[in-house]
């Protein structure tokens, strides 16, 4: 994979992993574009969508732009209108295209959130409180926002030892996955974090 502009959200990270995606006039997903760095024959891997301009050989001319998502989702294509785009750079003129795939990657970590375990009410809702309060605490007294947001975590690792290895007994792997919203190896290196094992046992 080239290098391109990606998002993540905090809780699903790399999991869901979601970018502009290109297609050509005839449907496929192209590879990565290679631009040339030097005479010695180096390149450089590119991805991003705007650089599928079809202004060089090397560079074909998307059609199309569509959300992708590291999980597998794809989002619906929105066409390019290269008329109207004329000698506008890509990234000017299928800009509109590109925010509506950020919409649609959007609702799609929405729909994978709804899909995980439901938290209760009470416990979402402490929570936030929870933040809200440190929020409050480090305008007045950083130093002791930092020590709370470090009771926190001394917290979260004691509570989440015991959380990991019953979620260990009780979920195989890819329930694991689901109920969190994570790919597998993702799951199970979080239970392996919190429940304090190799990851690789």
């Amino acid at each position: 994979m080239g290098k391109q502009e990606t998002w993540t959200t905090d809780e699903f990270g790399a999991s869901h992993e979601g970018a502009v995606g290109v297609l050509l006039a005839d449907g496929t997903a192209p590879g990565p574009i290679a631009y040339p760095m030097t005479s010695s024959g180096a390149v450089q891997l590119v991805s991003q969508w705007s650089a599928y301009n079809g202004r060089f050989s090397f560079t074909p001319r998307a059609q199309a732009l569509r959300a992708v998502c590291s999980c597998g989702w794809t989002g619906a294509e929105h066409k390019l209108d290269w008329d109207e785009i004329g000698e506008q750079d890509l990234a000017e003129g299928g800009d509109k295209a590109a925010e509506a795939c950020l919409l649609d990657w959007d609702k799609h970590t929405n729909d994978v959130e709804k899909s995980t375990v439901p938290l209760p009410e009470t416990v979402t809702d402490l929570l936030g409180q929870l933040a809200e309060e440190i929020e409050k605490l480090t305008k007045t007294s950083p130093l002791a926002a930092l020590r709370a947001v470090r009771r926190l975590e001394v917290t979260a690792t004691e509570v989440g030892y015991w959380a990991a290895h019953d979620a260990r007994r009780d979920a195989d792997p890819e329930q694991a996955a689901v109920a969190l919203g994570l790919d597998e190896a993702a799951a199970l290196e979080l239970l392996a974090r919190l429940g304090r094992w190799s990851p690789y046992a």
